[in-house]
């Protein structure tokens, strides 16, 4: 089994920067590459970066291409989303996710294990 526990979101001011923490834990924790997706209201859910389980391969969506980076922190079992120059249209609620591989998919109906999400808000 596989928690995955978002932390980091918030209130920010367009420009503004955020790092949002996804820390894994469970038997299954290992070996999976870890996507981050975002859902606005009234918006299908998109994903906007991902890292394979050894932390050398990242991909983004050109959304955010630039601007933000994914990380990995095995010592503690954690993904990072470092959030730069942030725009209103990033706001929405952000979600880590685990497939079942260890290389990256951006295809979200591979993704077994979801957290609960956080809010990410940028006021303009």
């Amino acid at each position: 089994q596989v928690q995955l526990v978002e932390s980091g979101g918030g209130l920010v001011q367009a420009g503004g920067s955020l790092r949002l923490s996804c820390a894994a834990s469970g038997r299954g924790a290992i070996n999976k590459s870890t996507g981050w997706f975002r859902q606005a209201p009234g918006m299908e859910r998109e994903v906007v970066a991902a890292i394979n389980w050894g932390g050398d391969r990242q991909w983004y969506a050109d959304a955010v291409r630039g601007r933000w980076t994914i990380s990995r922190e095995h010592a503690k079992n954690t993904v990072y989303l470092q959030m730069n120059s942030l725009k209103p249209e990033d706001t929405a609620v952000y979600y880590c996710a685990a497939p079942s591989r260890v290389e990256i998919t951006t295809r979200s109906y591979e993704y077994d294990h979801w957290g609960q999400g956080t809010q990410v808000t940028v006021s303009s």
